[in-house]
């Protein structure tokens, strides 16, 4: 029997970053891991061929390395290894016309750009990113306080001093609006929106989920403040620093450690159990599970009140997600010739907002998408070490699936009773590559192996991927903000005391930020 300060389930990011934070403050903490890796969804791995490293899950870094988390520990995990760099284009659009869209790090580039597509529209996003620089502080403050609280409070306060009544009002509706509001009634360009929307995706949103707005321009602020970053060699060295850190700090970590059952005496948590052995926890265990797992498995249902397990039985998840890799034999060609594309982290191939918009509607009534949008990502252009010298790499995403599909929207693909199977894995895969070299001439002759990974695949990976969605949970305005994760319980303390309750599918949500971890810690 084992006892430490604080039991860590699971080593996603959020586990990481707090157990370091406690390590380094003087805690004998421990992180437990049912996976092989630490990390949770950020796993690197040569899984096509020897010499390509690919990020199997997640790949990008931008919120954490603009985190508060990163800010305290970046001393220590730089000292370990981690270097992050970066690119002067985040992003792009690619639209089947062939017409591209770049977005900058430079707010002079992006204005020149938008305005190379719209006259005016420069205009209109200077004045977006004054507005939002302007009130960046509260904008974050709101993403990483923890809201019922004192200082959740005290936010709210400080939010009605600083816009008074009307303007608190006009920052909730703006919080509440949509990308599809937002961008029409501001760009003038289809390329523009074409440029933006896409990013609602990775919320778990669509163009016309309330709050999508809101993020599509904090993302886009982000982006252009902080651009792509990864770290040199794969996303898994943020999980080796961070690892590092900890048993440099006297921590313990353990993989292949499935925890099967929270300890509760006298009314509070005291403990994990790993097949049978108690490890005990003077003062936390902080779970990074979903809340289905937490009070529907984890814990003895007489320990957690009805409410919470019914709030537990509805808590809902997202869209599912596909990841294609692929190790190329030479850089894509991408269409026009244009330098930018081989410099660009991520590029959206897509049919423009409207298209974002049909791919999420038929994905969301359970049909695999006749169009869905591309993320394919360019790990090479922000580390060249990533492939051997001339080739290339893809990291594409597709964030627009049913988890468990009724049939195809096109009519060409057999889904048989919605299992993921391989065949079916495969054939969609060969849609998206289809689309993807009708304008990129010499994807296919390049492809030297793929790897797929289906929403099954990813849940079987991760436990907290329920049905391949990565977002751990829908982010619809149901499950956000003071309703994530369950309404009547919001925030990260539990109803048993020393039990805290971190991870993606509480406040704030998705994204590789440390922000939940921090916060308990």
């Amino acid at each position: 029997m084992d006892t430490f300060d604080a039991v860590f389930v699971g080593s996603g990011i959020n586990s990481l970053s707090g157990a370091a934070i406690l390590a380094k403050a003087g805690w004998k903490v421990c992180v437990l891991e049912r996976n092989p890796w630490f990390g949770g969804a950020i796993r690197t791995s040569e899984i096509t061929l020897p010499g390509f490293v690919h990020d199997l899950f997640s790949a990008w870094h931008p919120l954490f390395a603009g985190s508060e988390a990163y800010s305290v520990l970046k001393p220590d995990l730089t000292a370990r290894g981690l270097e992050y760099l970066n690119t002067e284009y985040p992003t792009a659009t690619l639209l089947p016309d062939g017409k591209a869209a770049f977005f900058s790090t430079s707010q002079p580039a992006n204005e020149q750009e938008f305005d190379r597509h719209a006259s005016g529209d420069g205009a209109a996003w200077a004045q977006v990113f004054g507005d939002m620089s302007g009130r960046l502080d509260l904008v974050f403050a709101t993403l990483g306080t923890e809201l019922w609280s004192k200082d959740g409070i005290a936010l709210g306060t400080r939010i009605v001093r600083r816009l008074g009544k009307r303007g608190s009002l006009n920052f909730a509706n703006d919080v509440l609006s949509t990308a599809r509001q937002w961008l029409t009634q501001t760009f003038a360009s289809k390329a523009v929106h074409g440029l933006l929307a896409p990013w609602v995706l990775h919320m778990g949103l669509g163009p016309e989920s309330a709050g999508s707005g809101f993020m599509n321009k904090v993302i886009a602020v982000a982006m252009q403040l902080g651009g792509m970053p990864v770290p040199r060699g794969g996303g898994a060295r943020l999980a080796d620093a961070l690892v590092r850190l900890i048993r440099d700090s006297g921590g313990r970590l353990e993989t292949d450690a499935h925890v099967d059952r929270v300890v509760v005496a006298n009314g509070r948590a005291t403990g994990v159990s790993v097949k049978g052995e108690v490890i005990e926890a003077r003062r936390a265990v902080i779970c990074n599970v979903t809340p289905q797992q937490l009070y529907l498995s984890l814990l003895d249902s007489k320990v957690v009140p009805d409410w919470v397990q019914s709030a537990a039985k509805h808590y809902h998840y997202g869209r599912a997600d596909m990841q294609i890799h692929l190790a190329l034999s030479e850089p894509p060609q991408w269409p026009g010739g244009d330098p930018r594309f081989l410099r660009t982290a991520i590029v959206h191939v897509n049919d423009g907002m409207d298209g974002v918009s049909r791919a999420v509607n038929e994905a969301e009534r359970g049909l695999l998408p006749v169009d869905p949008t591309v993320v394919v990502g360019q790990p090479m252009a922000v580390d060249p070490s990533r492939a051997p010298e001339g080739r290339w790499i893809f990291w594409m995403q597709l964030q627009e699936l049913p988890s468990r599909p009724k049939g195809d929207a096109a009519g060409n693909i057999p889904t048989g009773d919605g299992t993921w199977t391989e065949s079916l894995r495969e054939r969609f895969a060969d849609r998206v590559i289809g689309k993807l070299a009708r304008q990129i001439p010499n994807l296919e002759s390049s492809i030297m192996r793929r790897v797929v990974l289906s929403p099954a695949d990813l849940e079987a990976s991760n436990i907290n991927l329920v049905g391949g969605d990565p977002y751990s949970g829908s982010c619809a305005a149901d499950q956000f903000f003071l309703l994530r994760p369950l309404p009547g319980l919001p925030g990260h303390r539990t109803p048993v005391p020393g039990l805290f309750h971190i991870g993606a599918s509480t406040h704030p949500g998705a994204g590789l930020h440390g922000a939940s971890g921090l916060m308990v810690a």
